[in-house]
């Protein structure tokens, strides 16, 4: 069954996405040690909302305490009378996941640990996607940066932390041996692909960090929206697939002579939501950065998302 599907995956170039959705609203108990409350923040990038994690009991972490919002941290707390939160770990800056952890630090006096400060995986041009501006946490600060393979724990769980570049160049995903599980955050996700965002993401990272997690043990990923991921390693083979099939498709365009963003997206993401424009648009950036740094487009100047571009000195083949 599991090579049947893989072999549909490769066929198709999609992953087998899992579009279900957990409600928010309440802590639910997913397994023995993991339970999630989703937070009402609810949109298209987003999916029923963020989904905030809590391992143990009795003393337990919380992970991505998510957008600031006092009402979710509140409920959290509620839902937690007579636990202790000993850790608060945080897996990237973006304003859905990072800023409730300051909000529950500050009521229970739990540390913030695990990603970095936010960073751009470039230098930004001078006025270069304002935009970008309103998903990144700058304020975010934690007590102790989590180093690949840097484990915390408390009574029967632990939580190791595994550099996943590429959303953001400070991503985390967290895994948990006692259950054969990984919070992926937005690295692995089963409802979407992860949006890709230059100047905070990197294609060639996001790819790279991919292709790590494909070999790794974990048997369900607890992702940051939507679902579990299950059969992740079937799952992240797709994803790549996929990733490398859009890359071929973008390279196919620059080649028959779109030289612009918009055109290209407009072409090979025919029927997407309006409100997704943007974010196709900084994706196709994202695979076209990468397409300039490997020599296979070209641009004059540093790539921008208003660049034009053709095909590279080392050739481009649709």
């Amino acid at each position: 069954m599991t090579q049947a599907r893989d072999d549909a995956d490769e066929a198709t170039g999609q992953p087998d996405f899992d579009t279900a959705m957990p409600e928010p609203g309440q802590l639910v108990q997913l397994t023995p040690l993991v339970r999630r409350r989703v937070a009402g923040n609810a949109s298209p990038f987003t999916a029923s909302g963020t989904c905030t994690y809590v391992v143990g009991r009795g003393t337990v972490a919380v992970i991505d305490p998510g957008p600031e919002d006092e009402a979710h941290v509140a409920a959290l707390l509620g839902d937690l009378a007579g636990e202790r939160v000993s850790h608060i770990l945080v897996t990237h800056t973006h304003r859905d996941h990072s800023p409730g952890a300051r909000l529950l630090s500050a009521r229970t006096g739990a540390p913030i640990l695990g990603c970095g400060p936010h960073r751009a995986a470039r230098a930004l041009a001078e006025g270069e996607l304002p935009a970008l501006d309103a998903s990144a946490d700058r304020a975010h600060d934690p007590e102790r940066i989590l180093s690949d393979g840097e484990t915390v724990s408390g009574e029967g769980w632990s939580l190791t932390a595994v550099e996943t570049p590429g959303h953001t160049m400070n991503h985390l995903a967290f895994a948990l041996p006692e259950e054969n599980a990984l919070f992926s955050g937005d690295h692995v996700m089963a409802w979407s692909t992860s949006i890709v965002a230059p100047p905070d993401g990197s294609m060639r990272a996001y790819m790279e960090a991919l292709e790590r997690v494909r070999d790794r043990p974990e048997t369900v990923y607890w992702p940051g929206h939507g679902g579990p991921v299950r059969e992740p390693r079937r799952f992240v083979r797709a994803l790549l697939h996929h990733r490398r099939q859009r890359e071929a498709a973008i390279r196919g365009r620059i080649q028959a002579g779109d030289g612009d963003i918009r055109t290209i997206v407009a072409a090979i993401y025919q029927g997407l939501d309006p409100r997704l424009t943007g974010a196709a648009m900084l994706s196709v950036f994202a695979h076209v950065e990468d397409l300039v740094e490997r020599g296979l487009a070209a641009c004059d100047g540093p790539p921008r998302i208003e660049g034009r571009y053709r095909p590279g000195p080392d050739g481009l083949t649709a």
